[in-house]
């Protein structure tokens, strides 16, 4: 996990050129509203993990429930907010943001006319970036956040990624049916 905080950083220096006119400032949180995704290597759904289990319970509770509320929706082809995104238009685990939050910027300021525009040089950076993230996972997968988290909350499957066992077979079926990547064929 040390690792990700260095792949983030090299991303962020490759990149400020271009973010140096973005649009995006604290509170923006067009991307965390819409029907996108936010996928996540399980590398960076245990970073998330781990935040939410320094929150006292109280804290931690609405925030399970809203990321397994997002996961329902999802798998009826509905969407919901970032379970992250709070009702100031913060988000909850900015300093421990996955990757396809880190990447996302806007040259214009966004609407539902106008998407985020990103500089093509940037995309590609970051295309990139994932792989790496990617190969420092090798034994994990790649999906929507809500799907990660409720695989790393399967305790089988979280004592098999620990251990750093490659077992694709045991999570098949759901990663077919729910877009889950395994990291070792993509990267």
């Amino acid at each position: 996990m040390e690792k990700l905080p260095v792949v983030y950083a090299e991303f962020e220096e490759r990149t400020a050129p271009y973010r140096k006119t973005a649009a995006c400032e604290p509170g923006c949180s067009f991307c965390c509203r819409g029907p996108g995704t936010v996928d996540i290597t399980t590398l960076e759904g245990m970073v998330i993990v781990n935040r939410l289990g320094c929150l006292p319970k109280k804290g931690r509770q609405p925030i399970e429930k809203a990321v397994a509320r997002d996961r329902r929706l999802r798998e009826n082809n509905g969407y919901a907010p970032c379970p992250f995104l709070q009702k100031n238009s913060h988000c909850r685990i900015y300093d421990q943001r996955p990757f396809a939050c880190r990447r996302l910027y806007s040259l214009k300021t966004c609407s539902d006319k106008q998407p985020p525009l990103l500089h093509k040089a940037v995309m590609t950076m970051a295309e990139q970036s994932l792989s790496r993230l990617q190969r420092l996972d090798d034994t994990g997968y790649t999906g929507h956040l809500s799907y990660i988290l409720f695989m790393l909350g399967n305790e089988a499957f979280l004592n098999t990624y620990l251990a750093g066992k490659f077992e694709p077979e045991r999570v098949q079926d759901y990663g077919r049916s729910h877009g889950i990547v395994i990291n070792r064929s993509v990267s």
